[in-house]
């Protein structure tokens, strides 16, 4: 099983779309690191030699920011943001759509569940 930047590749899939299981590579990149390492594309995660997979880990090591770091990257410029006060800043700060997208309807995921009735409203009682 080929390990590479700390994730467990699936064997059974195509080294191509096996690499998008990282953080921070996608369908292009990949293409385009199997290109750097000269591996095919179609080869099978299991199929792949040390040799090959060492290719693949020194191509990522040395041209991409994946997993811990771009993660960590991210989450500091969020903060940023936050602390400075702009705009999209403000919006991460309150749980709210950041990239312009209306709430007046919809942004349910980012939002969280719909609010009950008003809790201050009395029911009717029977005579």
């Amino acid at each position: 099983m080929a390990r590479i930047a700390g994730v467990d590749l699936p064997p059974n899939k195509r080294v191509e779309i096996g690499l998008t299981y990282i953080f921070g590579i996608g369908r292009p990149s990949s293409g385009k690191i199997l290109e750097t390492a000269k591996v095919d594309r179609n080869t099978r995660v299991k199929d792949l030699s040390e040799d090959e997979v060492s290719r693949i880990r020194k191509t990522i090591q040395d041209q991409y920011e994946v997993e811990g770091d771009l993660r960590k990257e991210t989450s500091q410029d969020i903060k940023r943001l936050m602390e400075i006060g702009c705009y999209r800043g403000v919006r991460h700060r309150r749980n709210l759509p950041v990239r312009g997208q209306r709430t007046h309807t919809n942004a349910r995921t980012r939002k969280g569940p719909r609010k009950g009735a008003v809790a201050g409203k009395k029911k009717a009682t029977k005579k």
